[in-house]
């Protein structure tokens, strides 16, 4: 199915969106897609904590989702369904690969999760003094960690909630639990990492800003220019 002529996608409900999007329309595939792979990225993340298999599990779910579409009634968002369906996707390959593990011999297998405590690829640390730039980018690896470090039910409602911005309907829908719940975990999970942060950011920010050399210099030099010279 092409694209048709004339059609102003952005408008489309979602109901007419998911039709378009089940009978393959590549414009229609484009913007679910368009809109959607941040946030379920990031939901499959929640639970596999490796970058490799959360692409996979996406690319798993939108298939699914096709296959699923026309049972879409339109009682949440299109976007909240999906969600839904990558979440499940994520547990159900978490699920295989505990079992796979479980029947491996513990000592002639060690199978070890490269990506952990990590949502990006990339170091937390520094050779050289950072730059403002640097500082925030050092803060943002330590947060991704210490939200990869979170007991899973917590992590998933902190990203829908506080990463994806969902309402709090929209996330227990997404997760199939309570409003209360949903709230009951994003307190519980900033208390935790507010509790795990405290330490590293006090650290990082002792580095941050930093006044030194030529920038220290000159300074210097204005300051003497102006004593020396008054």
């Amino acid at each position: 199915m092409s694209a048709a002529p004339g059609v102003d996608y952005e408008r489309l409900d979602d109901g007419e969106l998911a039709r378009r999007f089940a009978a393959r329309d590549p414009a229609a595939v484009r913007l679910v897609t368009g809109r959607n792979n941040q946030r379920l990225f990031r939901a499959a993340w929640s639970v596999l904590k490796s970058r490799p298999e959360a692409e996979d599990a996406v690319q798993s779910a939108y298939l699914r989702a096709l296959a699923a579409a026309g049972e879409f009634e339109g009682r949440s968002s299109l976007s909240t369904w999906l969600t839904r369906i990558v979440i499940n996707e994520a547990l159900g390959r978490r699920r295989s690969a505990r079992r796979r593990l479980a029947n491996l011999d513990g000592g002639s297998v060690a199978i070890l999760d490269e990506y952990r405590d990590k949502l990006m690829r990339g170091s937390t640390t520094s050779t050289s003094p950072p730059d403002a730039a640097l500082a925030r980018e050092q803060i943002r690896h330590m947060l991704e960690a210490a939200i990869g470090r979170l007991p899973e039910p917590f992590r998933l409602v902190f990203v829908l909630r506080e990463v994806e911005g969902l309402s709090v309907e929209d996330a227990a829908e997404a997760l199939a639990i309570t409003p209360a719940t949903v709230k009951t975990r994003l307190f519980r999970a900033k208390r935790r990492l507010q509790e795990q942060l405290a330490p590293d950011l006090r650290s990082a920010l002792t580095g941050a800003f930093p006044f030194a050399g030529a920038d220290c210099e000159a300074m210097t030099q204005r300051v003497l220019a102006a004593i020396v010279g008054s």
